[in-house]
């Protein structure tokens, strides 16, 4: 198999034998840190939030609960997301393709301009000049940076996709790999593909606004076309961070397990669903809009919304059962023995098999809930609405990442995680801080209390307002939040010192598994001849967990039914 990589621009991983394009190394090193960093902003500012939703502390007064909540959008559904899946298709098209990257001028521009517009916005909402939440519905107006960093950062996005799809042509033609792409490049051509979607709604939303706040528009865009539009850029980004975050799990459950996926063309159909299906998921923003007529709506929340939620439930299927199958071929029985004697004390496997869970469990039940058409009207602009993505985009994507990001330090940084104790437990004290923050949320939110507001009774206006019972929960956002956004410092913490001060490895990594536990995790990595489909590997305890999921989905399902029939009674 052929390379395109010149000998002295490439090294061999001296613990997975991957090829690493020494000019890609540098680009992912720099994406990833500056991930970090919006990571750690956004994680500051997380902790502030939880703290003024827990009314009994109402740590921030009005205006600054606003500011606070811009910041936290941004940074990490936005910047820190975003930078770290262009360390991730860097990745995924040079060192599982065996291929140079495609433009290093391309990829100096991409982190420049994404650079560019993460400094420029943050300025602009910690100056106090765009106080206008994540979502800045018009008519609210920010000061004219503030659009100007987002398109800035978005171009910057589109140029690394570019990049991505630039490398994949030159390593097809150079012949850099046999057969068909890897499943972790697949799924991150789904992202990108999803992401070029995405990031063209941001352009058509955010320019004319920008102009707007120019003053070369005399009015502002049309609020109904501006939030249809919006919610194209905005919920599609999470869609971006399911399939990388999808790619992510893959690659984790063979490093940390030595799996393969059951069937490779099963899971491709599922990335291909992702891809025509997923991005209708923004609909359920728009429920209780008059712009868009109900046949719309429930086209969207029905019909077109279960293929994407079939692809979720191919790969919730198929990302543990193939860790069963790997656990099987090495000698362990029972129906849950592949995983009580998985090696939880990885942190990579612990962040990645948590993600998987909360991801599942938390984010498809309450998602699929509540971008039921009818449903959504009881729970639509109430706390439910962000215990539903807090479990997908934080629980889910940013725990998958923030277990990749202890291989990839050690395998593109070089460098050793330090305090390796406290990086062990670091992705249980963030998952269950999450899980305690969404559930304070979800219940909350069932009681009424409202979203994108810093507390219950209107900052004090006068109107009757008797929401006493949401107060434990409210409590549990503030505590579960609080711990949240302790282990994402945490997470910071290890990672800076790692990449900044840590001991130089560049031999092997230091494995995270026992002696043992490595040497069979290796081995099944490198034999390529057995399958997860033989005889004696069948996945019974994946379909144990899948009929509680089922279960558990449709006792929460029928009681929002229930709690929708309260409210309006049926005769």
């Amino acid at each position: 198999m052929a390379t395109n990589m010149l000998e002295s621009r490439m090294r061999l991983c001296s613990t997975t034998g991957l090829p690493v394009c020494l000019s890609a190394q540098r680009f992912i090193k720099l994406n990833a840190v500056a991930s970090v960093v919006s990571l750690l902003v956004g994680a500051t500012a997380a902790i502030l939030l939880a703290l003024t939703r827990w009314e009994t502390v109402g740590l921030l007064d009005p205006i600054d609960y606003y500011k606070v909540i811009t910041v936290h959008g941004l940074n990490m559904l936005v910047f820190w997301i975003l930078f770290m899946e262009m360390a991730i298709l860097l990745f995924a098209s040079t060192s599982l393709l065996n291929s140079r990257n495609f433009s290093n001028a391309l990829s100096w521009a991409q982190f420049l301009m994404m650079l560019s517009g993460f400094g420029i916005v943050n300025y602009s909402v910690l100056s106090g000049r765009a106080t206008v939440m994540m979502t800045s519905y018009v008519p609210l107006k920010a000061e004219q940076e503030f659009y100007l960093g987002l398109i800035i950062f978005a171009v910057g996005a589109l140029l690394g996709c570019v990049n991505f799809l630039g490398t994949l042509y030159i390593a097809r033609r150079d012949k850099t790999y046999k057969g068909a792409i890897p499943l972790i490049t697949f799924g991150a051509l789904a992202a990108t593909i999803i992401a070029i979607w995405t990031l063209v709604h941001g352009a058509i939303v955010l320019i004319p606004t920008w102009f707007w706040s120019l003053g070369l528009l005399e009015n502002a865009p049309d609020g109904a076309w501006y939030r249809m539009i919006w919610w194209g850029f905005g919920h599609a980004s999470q869609q971006i961070n399911v399939c990388a975050m999808v790619a992510v799990w893959y690659f984790l459950a063979t490093l940390t397990t030595g799996a393969r996926p059951l069937s490779q063309t099963v899971c491709r159909v599922a990335f291909l669903l992702y891809i025509l299906f997923i991005n209708l998921a923004s609909a359920h923003h728009l429920l209780v809009d008059p712009g868009v007529s109900a046949s719309w709506k429930m086209w969207n929340t029905s019909y077109a919304l279960y293929l994407a939620v079939l692809a979720s439930m191919i790969h919730g299927f198929t990302v543990p059962s193939s860790v069963e199958a790997a656990q099987r071929k090495r000698g362990i029985g029972g129906l849950f023995g592949w995983l009580t004697r998985a090696p939880w004390k990885d942190p990579g496997f612990a962040a990645f098999f948590l993600s998987l869970v909360i991801f599942g469990f938390g984010g498809g039940i309450t998602g699929v809930t509540l971008g039921t058409h009818q449903i959504n009207i009881i729970a639509h602009n109430t706390l439910r609405i962000p215990g539903h993505f807090h479990v997908t985009v934080a629980g889910g994507t940013s725990l998958a990442f923030m277990g990749l990001a202890y291989y990839v330090i050690p395998l593109i940084f070089q460098k050793e995680i330090p305090m390796r104790a406290l990086a062990r437990v670091q992705p249980y004290i963030f998952g269950i801080g999450i899980c305690i923050m969404a559930i304070g949320m979800t219940l909350a939110g069932s009681l009424g209390v409202p979203r994108r507001h810093p507390d219950i009774d209107f900052t004090g206006a006068k109107i009757a307002v008797d929401l006493g019972d949401a107060a434990p929960f409210l409590a549990m956002l503030g505590i579960g939040g609080t711990i949240a956004a302790i282990g994402a410092l945490i997470f910071c913490v290890l990672a800076a010192w790692a990449v900044f001060l840590g001991k130089a490895n560049k031999g092997a990594m230091t494995p995270w598994q026992t002696p043992e536990q490595w040497r069979l995790t290796k081995s099944l990595i490198t034999d390529k001849s057995w399958s997860p489909n033989a005889k004696g590997l069948t996945p019974k305890g994946t379909v144990v967990l899948t009929l509680i999921f089922l279960a558990s989905f449709a006792v929460y399902y029928f009681a929002n039914w229930k709690a929708l029939v309260d409210v309006w009674p049926v005769k």
